[in-house]
């Protein structure tokens, strides 16, 4: 599908501050959350990150139910940040009484340090023992990094994602396609790069005939893209205080 690049209706965004694969300069707020200082924007909600990722991403993906007789199951996802959606999404996989295999494809362009993820992820007691398991094995290059987990692959992509997202589909656990994204980079207003339509058609060309999306904007330039690119998409009732958010299908809803 062809259709002309639809413009944010802010495109004023702070420039980076570091340099690609660097760690991020980050501000720590009164109650823990991490802020970049580069974007303004914090990494997850202070209404409560778990529970949002809980409400946008997996119940915006039909997540856990969707997980029911499957061996494997891909998600992909703009921005890395803490790792919460995928830790959160680790934790609901491993509750499965069979728990399919995931593949966990996650694109970041300023990976955290070691001791800022320790630090942010101490936020989530609950996701303890998965925390620890990625702490334990944090020490990400640009480019493509494979850490191993039980019930799961985590694919991350340290760089540029419209860069590196022509070479996803080559990546372990992805020739199927995804299943379902959780659009999740920083305020549209802040960082319209992770919401530009040609990332998301190639988003929209990753995703496989039952693929799902969700994300907690509900921005009318993003849903214009995310309808440009391919995607049939409504709103849903958003999270805490904010009144709606995105879900979207790869067809429309009913025919697959």
């Amino acid at each position: 599908m062809s259709a002309k690049p639809v413009e944010p209706e802010n495109p004023e965004h702070p420039r980076p501050i570091a340099s690609e694969g660097v760690a991020p300069e980050l501000q720590w707020l009164d109650d823990g959350v991490p802020r970049a200082t580069a974007f303004d924007d914090t990494y997850f909600s202070r209404a409560g990150g778990l529970e949002e990722t809980r409400h946008v991403f997996l119940g915006g993906n039909g997540l856990p139910e969707r997980f029911s007789g499957r061996s494997h199951f891909a998600i992909a996802e703009f921005g890395f940040g803490t790792g919460l959606n995928f830790l959160t999404t680790l934790n609901a996989v491993r509750t499965e009484l069979a728990p399919p295999h995931l593949s966990f494809l996650s694109f970041e362009l300023y990976p955290f340090s070691k001791e800022q993820l320790e630090r942010a992820l101490a936020a989530f007691p609950q996701l303890s023992a998965e925390a620890s398991e990625l702490v334990g094995q944090w020490a990400p290059t640009p480019g493509w990094n494979v850490l191993r987990f039980k019930a799961a692959t985590l694919i991350l992509a340290v760089g540029d994602a419209r860069q590196l997202i022509g070479e996803a589909h080559r990546q372990e656990g992805l020739s199927d396609g995804i299943d379902a994204w959780f659009l999740d980079g920083f305020s549209p207003a802040k960082n319209p790069q992770l919401w530009e339509l040609d990332l998301l058609q190639s988003a929209f060309e990753l995703t496989n005939e039952t693929g799902t999306l969700a994300t907690y904007t509900s921005a009318g330039w993003v849903r214009r893209n995310l309808q440009a690119a391919g995607f049939t998409v409504q709103k849903q009732k958003g999270f805490a205080g904010k009144r709606e958010m995105v879900v979207g299908w790869r067809n429309p809803v009913g025919t697959v």
